[in-house]
């Protein structure tokens, strides 16, 4: 299982503002291992969810060429202070972590 991610999600008004940092390798597949000389292999988050109270606020497809430990940050108008937020992700080898967090 994957290391935790951390949410954090607050009201401005009538808008959400949602911040998440997932903890993940992120490899491209193009790096070689400075040791051994062989490419390491590709590892990276292809796709991340997230709801509120259960109805679809995100949908992205990312890749390989996106950081180390992605950090990911967005509005929502609509939502009110005590909304649960789940964040998921899914990687190119099929692993998957998710998160919840109360917009405070």
């Amino acid at each position: 299982m994957a290391e935790p991610m951390r949410i954090r999600a607050t009201m401005a008004g009538d808008v959400a503002d949602v911040k998440v940092l997932m903890n993940h390798p992120m490899e491209t597949g193009t790096r070689k291992d400075a040791k051994t000389g062989q490419l390491v292999p590709a590892h990276f988050i292809s796709e991340v969810t997230a709801t509120i109270n259960g109805a679809p606020v995100l949908n992205a497809e990312i890749g390989g060429a996106v950081s180390r430990n992605p950090y990911l940050g967005f509005k929502v108008k609509g939502p009110k202070a005590g909304d649960k937020v789940v964040v998921k992700w899914v990687d190119n080898k099929g692993d998957k972590n998710s998160a919840e967090a109360t917009i405070g």
